[in-house]
């Protein structure tokens, strides 16, 4: 099956003067419109994505866009004319955003968020609607504490951060949780921290839970073992300086070397942590 709007694998089926066609598993064809195609086997297993072109054709491309049907983005404006707004996404031929799906109107090389649909004529087209596809309130069942998720990065608040989960739910990153540097429309790995009760998403960068501990603790006997069995760091060291080291924050780390204390496997002290026997 040929998916409209997504990466496809397909094989080499067909090569003449009129082209080079690929073809799915039940034999449906689609042309290659690349300027400038490679030299293709036939029967050769090619990654590429597929649209349906301005006359209603399917076409593949071996570009590959930075998002695909059903994602969500932070594109550049490159062109407005009479049928609406362009985008750059990585493709020869630049996305459209009809009038009719622009929230309000776009400026030429400024940035916005878009979902990326199908419209009823199955062409790939964008919308600045985010409201029809994004929800702040979810199901009980959608995500379970810890759950780990895609996160696009979208405005600051007086909280901190909100993010569109799996790009389909608002969630919120705490400034105060926060250990690096996040940019509008940077996509990341991050973890439900807390379903809330009015079932909004609480999120953070790092594993939550013991696990998360469990991990850390042989990451830092590790750093020590590499270090003369002892660092600079310690419970009373700055959180961007623990960030730097470990990639966590204050908390996480206070829990991981509490567990390796408790194990007498380390001493603490106010800037520094020592492994037990260690001769320095």
């Amino acid at each position: 099956m040929i998916n409209i709007g997504k990466i496809n694998t397909l094989n080499v089926s067909k090569q003449d003067s009129s082209g080079i066609y690929l073809s799915d598993d039940s034999g449906k064809q689609v042309l290659l419109v690349d300027k400038k195609p490679r030299k293709f086997e036939l029967e050769e297993i090619v990654d590429v994505f597929v649209y349906v072109d301005s006359d209603g054709h399917f076409a593949a491309t071996t570009q590959i866009p930075v998002a695909q049907v059903g994602d969500i983005a932070y594109l550049e404006v490159v062109s407005v004319n009479y049928y609406g707004a362009f985008l750059e996404w990585g493709l020869t031929k630049n996305l459209l955003v009809p009038y009719s799906e622009q929230h309000h109107e776009l400026e030429v090389d400024e940035w916005y968020f878009f979902k990326l649909f199908l419209d009823e004529k199955q062409r790939l087209v964008a919308t600045t609607k985010l409201n029809q596809f994004v929800t702040d309130e979810i199901e009980e069942s959608d995500f379970t504490v810890g759950q780990k998720v895609s996160l696009l990065i979208t405005d600051q608040t007086d909280l901190g951060i909100k993010a569109i989960v799996n790009n389909g739910y608002w969630g919120l990153l705490y400034e105060n949780e926060i250990f690096q540097t996040l940019r509008k429309g940077q996509r990341i790995d991050g973890f439900i921290k807390t379903i809330r009760d009015d079932l909004k998403l609480d999120l953070v960068l790092h594993e939550v839970g013991y696990g998360k501990v469990m991990t850390l603790t042989d990451t830092i006997l590790q750093a020590l073992r590499e270090n003369g069995g002892q660092l600079a760091v310690g419970d009373k060291s700055e959180p961007d300086k623990i960030y730097a080291l470990f990639s966590v924050s204050k908390k996480v780390f206070k829990q991981a070397i509490g567990a390796l204390y408790k194990q007498k496997q380390i001493e603490i002290e106010k800037n520094a942590i020592r492994l037990v026997n260690s001769t320095n």
